[in-house]
């Protein structure tokens, strides 16, 4: 099949699927005569894969090494689970950090009178000074 129909079985894109070769995390696809990309059913396997890892976060490198894993038949689950906890606790503290991020900045609009004055707390924080460390 050809990217196009690639990506529309993969859920790829095709403009991604060609970066993905430019970066090597997908092996270069056999072309035609006409120079043509032709994907079979192991691409798109691949391609499906490489789609949900990025969908669950895990960054071009942490795919890579997950692809790594996947294909080498004689690797240990702990491996796996392992990089996988490691993208769990990335994952946990992004979330701590937007919750600490959303709660100031509730703070701050509920400080805020929402009328017609100019002064304003949101915008006032904002252009703060750095607080002081330690």
């Amino acid at each position: 099949m050809n990217i196009g129909e690639a990506a529309r079985q993969s859920g790829v894109s095709a403009k991604m699927i060609r970066y993905y070769e430019s970066i090597g995390l997908i092996e270069a696809p056999q072309r035609t005569q006409a120079q043509y990309r032709v994907y079979g059913r192991d691409d798109l396997h691949t391609l499906r894969f490489i789609r949900r890892a990025r969908h669950l976060g895990f960054s071009l490198d942490e795919t890579r090494a997950l692809l790594a894993l996947w294909r080498d038949k004689s690797r240990a689950s702990a491996d796996v689970k392992r990089l996988a906890m490691d993208h769990v606790r990335d994952l946990e503290a992004k979330a701590a950090e937007l919750r600490a991020m959303a709660e100031t900045l509730r703070h701050l609009a509920e400080t805020c009178h929402g009328d017609g004055r100019p002064d304003c707390p949101i915008l006032s924080d904002l252009a703060a000074p750095p607080a002081a460390c330690c």
